[in-house]
């Protein structure tokens, strides 16, 4: 994923065609600090996913199998990141992004079972180079919709030519049950020109919880087919 998009590159356009040239000058320097933060933040994504692919591999060889579906990664755009400052009361620059915000990079790890979630997540984090921050269990205390994941805030080191930087990156665990729901249920949510009612919340509810239950039979059988 590119860290300066074509939306970021036109917002950029626009307001350096309205401005004087010391302004500019301003503008054109920030964009530099914003595009390199950023690909410290793409840097931090490229480690968290090495170390997935590595106990990914690590689970296949000793037990014959993938517990990774997919990894997924994003990095926030610079509007996201604007809106959320502001909506926050915060102010709009690159060092109160990088202080306050948590989640402008991101890795989404796809698991076969339930208890993969748990054991990719304590393998991570009792890696020597990896700091949890923040921890939220999903799975084990759902949101009042039905959404399920295991969400971890976690500081990772990147080496550059001449420094080491810790950089926060936002992990989220969940199963394909789990990825199925939360993928449709936002599609539907947030569908342009739809009325959300609360029947609809309530039937995609019951289907969280359907999948919930999956989760559960699936790793039932996975212990009964366990050496």
């Amino acid at each position: 994923m590119s860290e300066w998009n074509q939306e970021d590159e036109n917002i950029k356009v626009k307001m350096t065609s309205a401005v004087d040239e010391e302004t500019k000058e301003w503008i054109k320097k920030k964009s530099i600090e914003f595009i390199r933060l950023m690909s410290y933040y793409k840097c931090a994504i490229m480690e968290i996913e090495t170390k997935f692919n590595v106990l990914n591999e690590e689970y296949s060889l000793e037990f014959d199998r993938n517990p990774i579906s997919s990894i997924k990664t994003r990095l926030k755009s610079l509007p996201s990141i604007e809106e959320k400052l502001r909506r926050r009361g915060l102010p709009v620059s690159v060092a109160s992004m990088e202080e306050h915000l948590k989640d402008i990079a991101g890795v989404r790890v796809v698991c076969s079972f339930q208890a993969d979630v748990y054991s990719l997540a304590e393998a991570l984090l009792s890696q020597d180079d990896v700091t949890l921050l923040e921890k939220k269990d999903y799975i084990a205390n759902p949101k009042p919709n039905g959404y399920r994941s295991l969400h971890m805030i976690v500081g990772i080191p990147i080496f550059l030519a001449h420094e080491k930087r810790m950089m926060k990156v936002e992990i989220q665990l969940r199963t394909i049950a789990m990825d199925f729901w939360a993928s449709l249920e936002h599609q539907l949510r947030y569908k342009k020109d739809n009325e959300f009612t609360d029947e609809m919340a309530e039937e995609l509810y019951q289907c969280g919880q359907l999948s919930a239950d999956l989760d559960r039979r699936m790793d039932r059988l996975r212990k009964q087919t366990s050496p």
